[in-house]
């Protein structure tokens, strides 16, 4: 709490933003964007509001000695930013992207290099986590570069608070501060749309008040250029003072800007094929899904702006030297993108799952359904219901993400909504969509201190370990897996609790297999609740990976069940620990996802020993 400056990192999935707070600068001062440099052409370096999070890793071929270099690093062999970006469009195989959403990506090895994926060379390739390490260590390296000299002014000193989907379970979190721990970092925790809330606090002052009224529910719908996010809070009146709290998070939903840039580039292509008989290749489509993006922005951002000229390189014998043009207009932005991405739906509609093949590319498990008022139709569906379960809809609505600056798009779902039967939603005025969450970030550092209103939140998730019935062997059967809750929903991080459930035991001395689930729809399970039956519809189970518990006793049998009592920690940055206690004594043995030991070989379960005298490790 005694850094002079505090830092919010927006590590977004197609854009990273940072912005940060001078709390020697007075009561009136007011969160800064950190302009970051980065390498925009080859030999050229600029500073620019956001780093798009892509990652170029060259051959030597690729780029030419000293071309991708930066003030603070000479002989650079790799590029972050706003070229890397660049070279996706012309060399996909060797530029990374959408490297957080591989963090949360349940079937890879998370801390395997397999970036660029099926690039198969493994010296030019990192694993997610290390991806994260470098875009931190490009944020650490321009922040110490630009304020070199001062005093106490280090980037590792200061208070970071770096910030993560509020989707993101306990696994995805500790992956996230391992990344930040290698580029030696300390960090807090934020959930973004907490973050876009925080922001638009900041903006308005005391002023938010008159914005929202107590008893509201505030939808915060945050389309970002990789994923969409949603998140409810709650405007509480408790004994005349107006209160914040969250109350509900929707799942991670791989949906946003890029495939939008990826329709509008597949719309103009056929275009170009049906009005003047040329078909793209994959090398041309990919550069004309850039040329999309920037005029997507352009157009979005303007009702007024012309027709947008794309240029696509020529290919072929037929067009050696020459050059494809076309336009994209407003009305191929409406006619691509308003009804694939925002129809019209009821409010009882859910995303359609379409067939999958049977064998198809390994890849991260994109939404099927390119829908977003479907999507939100369904977390609505699940989280918005009165004491007797019936449907109630949010008053108003905070908009975050790229993609939600164009007020057409922001138009679309707010129609939707109010043809629901939510009346007229109350769009929250303020706030910037593209850098709010690192504003807001920053300023949480400043709420800790004491200085301004505080959402409540705790755990975004119930948590839940898999307790293996006893029974009798029976041919073509397992003993059924229970649930038992752990980490109630809400409960606040820095917290613990004895979980009240007797008679377990706990096997030492072979290798056993610990399960864990997660829910974010069960918001009403308290400590010690027992689920019948792991395979619940609402339950999602996490990694799991054998261990070895050693035995407290030299003497004991192999696979013996040691009774044990169980202490569940949840803790500052939202993962989990179980204490396993003796019941017979004051050994313990305590499981976590421990992710930070770099020569762990894989992610899961880690084990450990020691006195029950101290659970706060």
């Amino acid at each position: 709490m005694s850094a002079r400056y505090i830092i919010g990192i927006d590590l977004g999935t197609t854009n990273i933003a940072v912005a940060y707070y001078d709390t020697a600068a007075g009561e009136d001062a007011e969160p800064q964007v950190f302009a970051i440099p980065q390498v925009t052409e080859a030999g050229e370096v600029d500073s620019r509001a956001t780093l798009p999070s892509f990652l170029f890793l060259p051959d030597p071929q690729d780029a030419p000695a000293g071309s991708l270099d930066l003030p603070w690093a000479d002989g650079r062999d790799f590029s972050i930013g706003a070229y890397a970006r660049r070279t996706a469009s012309s060399l996909p195989g060797k530029t990374i992207s959408s490297a957080k959403s591989w963090l949360c990506a349940g079937n890879v090895d998370r801390l395997a290099k397999i970036l660029p994926f099926n690039r198969n060379n493994p010296d030019r390739q990192l694993s997610p986590v290390e991806t994260a390490q470098r875009f931190l260590e490009h944020i650490r390296d321009a922040w110490n570069q630009q304020f070199a000299g001062g005093e106490g002014v280090a980037f590792g000193e200061q208070e970071i608070v770096l910030t993560v989907p509020a989707s993101f379970d306990a696994f995805a979190r500790d992956l996230t501060v391992k990344a930040a721990e290698n580029a030696g970092l300390r960090v807090t925790l934020l959930e973004e749309p907490q973050a876009a809330f925080y922001a638009w606090l900041q903006e308005l002052g005391e002023d938010w008040r008159e914005q929202v009224t107590a008893g509201q529910q505030v939808l915060v719908c945050d389309v970002g250029g990789g994923t969409t996010d949603f998140s409810l809070i709650q405007v509480v009146d408790t004994a005349g003072n107006m209160e914040l709290q969250r109350v509900a998070v929707g799942d991670h939903i791989l949906l946003g800007g890029d495939n939008m840039d990826l329709t509008l580039a597949y719309g103009v292509a056929a275009k170009l094929q049906q009005e003047k008989n040329i078909k793209l290749d994959a090398y041309q489509l990919a550069g004309l899904t850039h040329a999309c993006r920037e005029a997507k922005e352009l157009l979005c951002a303007d009702p007024n702006a012309e027709p947008q000229r794309l240029t696509v390189l020529g290919r072929g014998s037929s067009l050696i030297g020459g050059t494809i043009t076309t336009e994209l207009s407003r009305q191929d932005i409406e006619t691509f993108l308003l009804d694939g991405f925002f129809p019209a739906c009821a409010v009882d509609d859910v995303p359609q799952e379409r067939a999958r093949g049977g064998l198809r590319a390994f890849g991260l498990n994109y939404a099927s359904d390119p829908a977003i008022t479907r999507h939100l139709a369904q977390f609505l569906a699940r989280h918005c219901k009165d004491a007797e379960g019936a449907p109630t809809l949010p008053q108003a609505i905070l908009f975050n993400g790229g993609v939600t600056k164009a007020t057409v798009l922001q138009d679309r779902i707010t129609a939707a909504m109010n043809g629901w039967g939510a009346g007229e939603v109350a769009v929250l005025a303020g706030g910037r969509p593209d850098l709010g969450v690192a504003i807001g970030a920053c300023w949480y550092g400043n709420v800790r201190r004491g200085n301004a209103i505080r959402i409540k939140a705790g755990s975004p998730h119930s948590y839940y370990v898999g307790i293996e019935s006893t029974m009798p062997a029976v041919p073509g059967f397992e003993p059924p897996m229970e649930a038992l809750c752990v980490v109630p929903f809400g409960m606040e991080e820095g917290t613990e609790a004895d979980v009240p459930y007797d008679g377990l035991g706990l096997a030492v001395g072979q290798t056993t297999e610990f399960r864990f689930f997660v829910s974010a729809l069960r918001k009403d399970d308290a400590v010690g609740t027992l689920l019948p039956d792991s395979a619940d519809p609402e339950l999602h189970e996490l990694p799991a990976l054998g261990a070895e518990l050693p035995a407290n006793q030299a003497d004991t049998p192999a696979g013996t069940l040691v009774p044990v009592h169980l202490h569940a920690v949840l803790s500052e940055i939202g993962t989990l620990q179980l204490w396993c206690r003796d019941a017979n004594s004051d050994h313990q043995w305590k499981l976590e996802y421990e992710l930070r030991d770099s020569d762990a070989p894989t992610p899961g379960i880690h084990a450990d020993t020691s006195d029950a005298s101290d659970t706060s490790e």
